[in-house]
């Protein structure tokens, strides 16, 4: 997790995977709803969240960045 997402979490966070897992299901295991997350990827590739995942999966999320 980067930025923002890190609050009140550890960068790196191993959770229990089951069958059918997507990206929906694992915010929903964080506690972090689908708008707090910009960029979803899945072992480095830009992915969409109803994808399903595999056990051995790398996961980085990335939240909306504002600046100027």
């Amino acid at each position: 997790m980067f930025a923002t997402l890190r609050e009140n979490r550890e960068k790196v966070v191993f959770v229990d995977w089951h069958d059918g897992m997507n990206g929906y299901a694992l915010l929903d295991m964080l506690n972090i709803k689908t708008d707090h997350v910009a960029i979803f990827l899945v072992n480095g590739i830009k992915r969409k969240l109803d994808e399903p995942l595999k056990a051995e999966d790398i996961i980085s999320l990335f939240p909306p960045i504002g600046g100027g």
